[in-house]
């Protein structure tokens, strides 16, 4: 059975692609920060509470992987945080380096100790990066540079790994459904003067389906990209976001 690790597993989109990769028959490992998210998820997954950005804890992990299972076909480096939202001028820069920390660095990690197994399984890496990975960000920029970090660092992977069989791939979400994005609208709107809902009205509306995501988009698109229908798909940056028309609605 192929296996799967997915940071920041046992909420939001982490939990959404746990769900589908072990619909399709993966055995799941999800890591995550806080320890009732990992609690809460299926008794058959395997679970470790680690910081995606210590390096320590992502070491330990993999050679716990590499331990019990003795071989890992995916990853999904999906950890991330929010960041500060204010003007570059008023963000303190350990609010930035913590930021860019968990979001690239997290991704960094997981494929420096992941690699080696993915190599021994001809397998793949999805890394999650974000629209705001594809334009800028006002008053986000920290989330934005990471986002766009990742993408390097995935067409970077695509290229050293692509001939030992290895694939790269990254996702940019648009903006998800759910307690984190609820969280970024309602500091949006704090900034702005304004209300959550003018906010959310504004994120549907820059995109041509007049849509937010649900997690299991991300989580489907994950799943395929790790799947024999995508054996020659890598190098790629895939937005599942209802196509973003207008990346800063004014609202």
């Amino acid at each position: 059975m192929n296996g799967v690790l997915i940071t920041a597993g046992g909420n939001g989109i982490g939990r959404a692609m746990g769900q589908a990769f072990a619909a399709a028959g993966f055995r799941v490992w999800v890591t995550d920060v806080e320890p009732a998210s990992l609690e809460a998820c299926p008794a058959d997954w395997q679970k470790s509470l680690v910081d995606a950005s210590d390096e320590t804890q992502v070491a330990r992990l993999f050679a716990d992987i590499q331990k019990t299972w003795g071989r890992l076909e995916a990853i999904c480096a999906n950890a991330g945080i929010a960041g500060p939202t204010a003007a570059v001028e008023e963000i303190d820069l350990s609010a930035w380096q913590r930021c860019v920390s968990v979001n690239l660095e997290g991704a960094f990690l997981a494929a420096k100790y992941g690699g080696p197994m993915l190599k021994a399984a001809r397998g793949a890496i999805v890394l999650t990066s974000s629209t705001a990975g594809l334009y800028g960000y006002p008053n986000r920029a920290p989330y934005a540079a990471a986002k766009w970090g990742i993408i390097g660092l995935m067409k970077t992977l695509a290229m050293e790994w692509g001939p030992e069989g290895v694939r790269a791939n990254a996702i940019c979400p648009g903006a998800v459904e759910g307690p984190r994005m609820q969280g970024v609208m309602e500091r949006e709107a704090a900034a702005k003067g304004t209300d959550v809902q003018h906010i959310y009205d504004g994120y549907a509306s820059g995109t041509s389906m007049r849509s937010l995501v649900a997690a299991e988009d991300i989580a489907n698109m994950a799943v395929f990209l790790c799947s024999a229908g995508a054996r020659l798909v890598s190098g790629q940056v895939i937005a599942v976001d209802g196509h973003t028309e207008n990346p800063d609605p004014k609202v």
